[in-house]
């Protein structure tokens, strides 16, 4: 007879579509308590079911000896189950460092589901399950809310997901993963494996609260739970599933609605711009999608300023985006070029969000940001670096090259000035003034790197926390 965790697992199944019978699935497994339990769970489950399982368990080289005895406990485990297992064993840090940018942790999942896909391929397996749970399912819920996220953020972890592996992976381009105990709380797992006595390992860097979701679930999350209501998770994971599906039918709208604004793989601006805005959004990132076959990279803002472009009362017009591409709009048609080859002299528009560094091919260079407290932040060494009162900056930020007009009031001056005067005062070539990046908000000019700050946005007795730019130079 089942135990209830089985029997929420085979409700998850049903409602969900998680596996079918004679299916060929790979577990994922850590070691730790979540993992340990699905695996057990499942091996419970394979003969009811009829599911063949695998297990596979991924080394990131960072852990040392822990990890590795992580990793012999995990072949053992899946030995006495008598279950095939795939284990491999990564530098991290090393691969981070021959990537130059992103964090590790991102890093880390991106070579997991590459890992995942090569067994997959290799094995003959349909998909891979993975141990999120309800308590997971809250920490992303709150944790996307608190970065202003929109509806898909706030729907959290989906059960069911096709998701793209990396471009070095020698497998097939996605790979499904499959999340049953999001129902499930990680007490009730614990519970449950304190019944069965089986044992699980304990990584201590989950109780490190620097990273932003251990901070979550060990303080903010206790705390809300005691103010508020103790089953805060649950409520928070029934949020996201009917976000969920509010989200997949205005998805489906905006398919709809997408079929109907086609010009071959441009978009009508016109007929764009007569839906609600909430429905624009959604149809550019569909229409995006397609043609890039995934969006990372792309935020709000990105969204925000394509949509910006479309209003514009300019027949034309040039947006960078990022992953080597640019948006143009060119007499009532949304077109998407491939830039990755950048062309010195070309008209580009990239937006910047404070955070996140900027690259900027056109230029070869990069702007890097970042905030801070305003008794904390030095002043620039040199023009290529800028400060700006947070208060100030209140519009969406904009990195372009110089257009004929344009002007701006240098640091400690009244008055106005034309770029392109400031150029010719600094004996610029006419090949450096083409590509040179401006930093803007609307239409006002607040930073030339190397030549020059607005008045704007400058730093006083008041400022409490700033906003610090500075230009990479990166080869070409």
């Amino acid at each position: 007879m089942a135990t209830s965790l089985e029997t929420k697992l085979l409700q998850a199944n049903d409602q969900h579509g998680l596996w079918r019978p004679g299916e060929r699935v790979l577990v994922a497994v850590s070691g730790g308590p979540d993992s340990m339990a699905l695996l057990h769970l499942l091996s419970e489950l394979r003969h009811e079911v009829s599911l063949h399982l695998e297990v596979a368990h991924l080394e990131h080289g960072i852990r040392g000896d822990a990890a590795k005895n992580d990793a012999r406990f995990v072949e053992e485990v899946a030995r006495d189950l008598q279950l095939p297992c795939h284990l491999k064993e990564i530098d991290l840090p090393r691969l981070k460092s021959a990537a130059g940018k992103g964090n590790l942790e991102a890093l880390a999942r991106a070579a997991r589901y590459r890992f995942f896909a090569e067994v997959m391929q290799r094995q003959g397996l349909a998909k891979v399950a993975t141990a999120h749970t309800l308590d997971d399912q809250a920490e992303t819920v709150l944790m996307w809310f608190l970065r202003g996220a929109g509806m898909k953020g706030l729907a959290g972890i989906v059960p069911r997901l096709e998701v793209e592996v990396g471009p070095d992976a020698k497998t097939t381009k996605k790979i499904t993963v499959v999340r049953p105990l999001l129902a499930i709380s990680k007490a009730e797992l614990l519970d449950y494996l304190a019944s069965k006595n089986s044992a699980y390992r304990v990584d201590a860097t989950n109780a490190d609260t620097a990273y932003l979701r251990n901070w979550l679930r060990l303080e903010l999350l206790p705390t809300l739970r005691a103010r508020l209501d103790e089953r805060l998770p649950r409520r928070l994971s029934q949020q996201a599933g009917l976000l969920r599906e509010e989200d997949a039918f205005l998805d489906e709208l905006a398919r709809v609605k997408l079929d109907g604004l086609r010009h071959g793989e441009a978009l009508d601006r016109e007929r764009l711009l007569r839906e609600p805005l909430v429905l624009q959004r959604r149809i550019v990132r569909l229409w995006l999608c397609e043609l890039r076959g995934k969006l990372s990279g792309l935020d709000y803002d990105h969204l925000a300023a394509i949509l910006r472009l479309a209003r514009g009362e300019a027949p034309q017009g040039r947006l960078a985006l990022p992953g080597g591409r640019e948006l143009i709009c060119e007499y009532g048609r949304l077109k998407l070029r491939d830039t990755r080859r950048g062309r010195a002299g070309s008209c580009y528009t990239y937006v910047l969000t404070v955070g996140k560094t900027l690259h900027i091919p056109e230029a070869s260079l990069e702007i890097v940001s970042e905030c801070s407290a305003a008794a904390n932040s030095p002043l620039p060494e040199s023009l290529t670096q800028a400060i700006f009162d947070v208060a100030f900056l209140t519009g969406p930020l904009m990195v372009r090259n110089f257009r004929n007009g344009d002007s701006f009031q240098p640091l400690g001056m009244t008055g106005h000035k034309k770029v392109k005067d400031l150029f010719i005062d600094a004996k610029l070539p006419l090949g450096t003034r083409a590509v040179l990046p401006l930093l803007t908000m609307g239409e006002q000019v607040l930073w030339i790197p190397g030549h020059g700050r607005s008045e704007l946005g400058k730093v006083t007795a008041r400022t409490q926390a700033v906003v610090r730019f500075k230009t990479v130079r990166v080869p070409v």
